[in-house]
């Protein structure tokens, strides 16, 4: 079954184009089968008829005392024996045919044979080209044999050759001018599905051409609405998240002022901590919201500087990052979020593992980013849940590390929007491995 999906045309030019060959192929060998049909009547009628007529005609020529029936003169001869050699070929239809006009006539027979032989040098006097005779044997009971030679149509290769022809003049004039239409049907569609696959909310593309049959043209303007209200969506929850952030932010800084007045050093740090960590939490929430439309344009970067300077801020604060040196590699991305992705594993990795071991893999289609630590992994059951928004794993990570569980959701929002992903695996000896794929060109 696969092997048949394969084989069979996956766009709409090419599976109407089948339907409609399959459809003719069925109607033609239809025609073909009735013509045929037709033509071995044709063939019964011609060797039968005018032979019954013969023999009709001299039985009762004979009967009304003529001349009688000879074995070597007239066109229907009687005989002793059965003259058709056992090596012709035989042809019950017409020994069948035989038998019942003679029935209807009242003429009692026994058995009746036929065989088809090649004309002699005096029969084919005159013709074009050598033919066939169909002989034909009657046994009148105690009255020897009936015999008479009937021309012979073999099978007509010119109306094969005329069928076939006749074929390949309706592929020529039914098919291609379908196939020209469907074309045309299925021009519209492809730029639909070209648009809607290439869809970037507020890239100000201009609205599709409605063009092409009703239907079409009808699909395309909803695309097109569609494509409106998603942007002023959109539009609408920027705005909102916007004034969230502000209105958020405003009473945040007003607490950090208010928390110098106190006194207690302890008190103090652990509500600057507390208000510090919810501005972070602040930023994620608001980034993971607005990752659908990222205000910075792609860019050409080389993706080892940029690895080696994020590494390089988690030296400065005196994190173990080991980063093995790789060679300049350039890559189109958005270079602030990628950076913040690989901040997030390096978080993550320097938490929970104390430390991070960061390669860079280039390969011919893929690049991959491998973050490795050696802290107390996840469960394998856990590794694809912990990219759920908000989700965090209470065995390995508590509130004393930070986080809400926004990390990983964002990293890999951040990578599935520049086309990679992000993968986790265990490693052996213990810790966890965080591998970011990303495709070249």
């Amino acid at each position: 079954m696969p092997m048949t999906r394969r084989l069979l045309p996956r766009s709409l030019a090419g599976q109407m184009a089948l339907l409609i060959a399959i459809a003719l192929f069925a109607a033609q060998a239809l025609n073909f089968a009735i013509a045929i049909r037709d033509r071995a009547q044709y063939r019964l009628a011609q060797a039968t008829r005018p032979a019954i007529t013969r023999i009709v005609d001299a039985l009762e020529r004979e009967r009304a005392g003529g001349r009688p029936l000879a074995p070597d003169r007239g066109r229907v001869r009687r005989v002793a024996v059965n003259p058709i050699p056992p090596g012709l070929e035989r042809r019950n239809e017409v020994a069948e045919e035989l038998r019942g006009q003679l029935n209807e006539l009242g003429i009692r027979v026994g058995r009746i044979d036929t065989g088809i032989r090649a004309t002699s040098d005096d029969e084919n006097r005159g013709r074009r080209r050598p033919g066939s005779v169909l002989v034909i044997a009657i046994e009148q009971p105690g009255n020897g044999w009936l015999t008479i030679n009937a021309p012979w149509i073999r099978a007509d290769r010119k109306l094969v050759a005329a069928l076939v022809f006749q074929t390949l003049i309706l592929y020529v004039v039914i098919l291609l001018p379908v196939m020209w239409i469907v074309r045309r049907i299925s021009k519209p569609l492809r730029s639909l599905a070209g648009a809607a696959r290439d869809f970037q909310p507020g890239d100000g593309a201009t609205p599709l051409e409605e063009r092409g049959p009703s239907d079409v043209r009808a699909v395309i303007a909803a695309y097109n609405a569609l494509s409106l209200r998603v942007n002023a969506m959109l539009d609408e929850k920027d705005r909102m998240l916007g004034a969230i952030g502000h209105d958020l932010r405003t009473p945040l800084a007003a607490l950090r002022v208010r928390i110098e007045s106190v006194e207690e050093d302890d008190d103090r740090n652990r509500m600057a901590d507390t208000i510090d960590e919810m501005n972070r939490t602040l930023d994620d929430i608001l980034s993971l919201a607005r990752l659908g439309r990222p205000s910075e344009p792609p860019t050409d970067v080389d993706l080892s500087a940029l690895i080696d300077a994020v590494v390089d801020d988690f030296r400065e604060l005196d994190h173990e990052v080991d980063f093995e040196e790789a060679p300049r590699l350039k890559m189109h991305l958005r270079p602030s979020l990628m950076r913040r992705a690989i901040r997030n594993l390096l978080e993550n990795a320097v938490k929970y593992g104390g430390g991070a071991q960061v390669r860079l893999l280039p390969g011919e289609r893929t690049v991959a980013i491998e973050v490795a630590d050696r802290g107390p992994g996840i469960p394998s059951d856990k590794l694809a849940a912990v990219f759920a928004p908000f989700t965090r794993l209470e065995t390995s990570r508590n509130r004393e590390t930070g986080g809400i569980g926004l990390g990983l959701a964002l990293a890999r929002a951040i990578v599935n929007d520049a086309g990679g992903d992000i993968a986790l695996a265990n490693r052996e000896g213990g810790g966890l491995t965080a591998t970011i794929s990303l495709p070249r060109g």
